[in-house]
């Protein structure tokens, strides 16, 4: 897999991507993560109508060589949980950026702090 770094996304250094349109905001993995991860078996998401705190765990993603917590961006309500990365995982590396997203949140607080593709890119790169 390519390791690309849309720049229209957000990053966390625990490997999340947030794309925010509006007041809604896209919750992922990014290509790195899926990379160092290796084959996703298994992934916990928080159920519609949950609510994410910053930094705080909002649900687990594990593969053959690690189970890996996943972290809020931000604070919000969960309005939709990708069904379809709960029954393929492999989805997730199939397109992490794409049709292999995790939650979609209703945005209560815009989030702070993310890194921006360069930054994400320059994080990764020197690990």
């Amino acid at each position: 897999m390519t390791l690309t770094y849309p720049e229209d996304l957000q990053y966390l250094d625990s490997h999340e991507y947030l794309r925010l349109e509006g007041d809604t905001a896209t919750l992922g993995i990014s290509a790195f993560a899926v990379d160092q991860l290796g084959d996703i078996v298994f992934v916990e998401l928080p159920a519609v109508g949950d609510t994410l705190t910053p930094g705080e765990r909002f649900g687990t993603i594990e593969s053959v060589k690690a189970v890996e917590d996943l972290y809020a961006p931000l604070a919000g309500t969960v309005i939709a949980v990708n069904q379809a990365v709960i029954d393929n995982p492999e989805q997730i590396a199939a397109d992490p950026y794409g049709e292999g997203w995790l939650v979609k949140v209703q945005v209560n607080t815009p989030p702070t702090g993310l890194l921006s593709a360069a930054d994400y890119r320059a994080l990764v790169e020197g690990a």
